[in-house]
């Protein structure tokens, strides 16, 4: 059963909360868009200072603007552009403390000044990114990384 409560100690301690909330919210669930909305719903709600918590899916060409929570996104972003297409292309987490200075920046929101986006891979296939952006610049520690990369995982296990 799913259940929501404040995030309470530190840093590391709040994303085991969050990934236990996480789990239980996707458990026996297999479809991704449910998921990838009810977990945009978690993390944007869990945690400060953020702007835009979504989703894109691949769809063999380019990233498809996928569930989310935030302002109206970019639909479409090709794979050669901005920190979702970069995290995509070379399947590494991108951890950006100032968007502004990211070449081939696509700026969706004026506001977001630092961004994480986790790959979505399984079964060596790219699936999509998981997109965070936040107005504070540098927003995103190690800590946060590890912590959404863990929510990213159990949205790909999740998948049927």
């Amino acid at each position: 059963m799913f259940t929501t409560s404040t995030l309470s100690g530190d840093k590391p301690a709040q994303y085991a909360q969050l990934a236990e909330q996480a789990a239980a919210l996707v458990y026996g669930e297999r479809d991704r868009i449910a998921n990838a909305a009810n977990l945009s719903a978690l993390v944007f709600n869990a945690l400060p200072d953020l702007n835009w918590v979504g989703f894109y899916f691949f769809d063999g060409t380019e990233l498809v603007v996928g569930p989310f929570q935030g302002l109206p996104a970019c639909i479409r972003i090709p794979l050669d552009k901005g920190v979702c297409g970069k995290a995509a292309t070379t399947r590494t987490t991108q951890r950006i403390d100032d968007v502004h200075a990211f070449p081939g920046h696509i700026a969706c929101d004026s506001a977001s000044m630092s961004e994480l986006v986790v790959p979505l891979v399984k079964d060596g296939a790219l699936v999509g990114v998981f997109d965070i952006d936040s107005p504070v610049p540098a927003r995103f520690s190690v800590e946060d990384q590890a912590g959404l990369e863990t929510i990213a995982r159990l949205f790909l296990e999740s998948m049927a």
